[in-house]
């Protein structure tokens, strides 16, 4: 194991699309691969992100980022 954060990405990437589509045109992977990679990044909630999904994580509001930061 070198990198634990890819080598889940990539094992979960095979598991959910590379092993339930078969292939024939190379546009055919690159379209199915930009789907899997859109819901991946903004419908699926992500445990490392307290269950939000990256869009709505990279979406908060200032005073959620904030939150954590000591007070002046």
């Amino acid at each position: 194991m070198q990198n634990g954060l890819v080598e889940s990405l990539i094992g979960r990437l095979r598991d959910e699309c590379l092993n339930e589509h078969l292939f024939k045109t190379l546009p055919a992977v690159r379209c199915t691969l930009e789907l899997w990679r859109t819901d991946y990044n903004t419908q699926r909630p992500h445990t490392s992100l307290d269950g939000l999904t990256p869009f709505a994580f990279a979406n908060r509001s200032a005073l959620d980022h904030n939150h954590n930061q000591p007070w002046l």
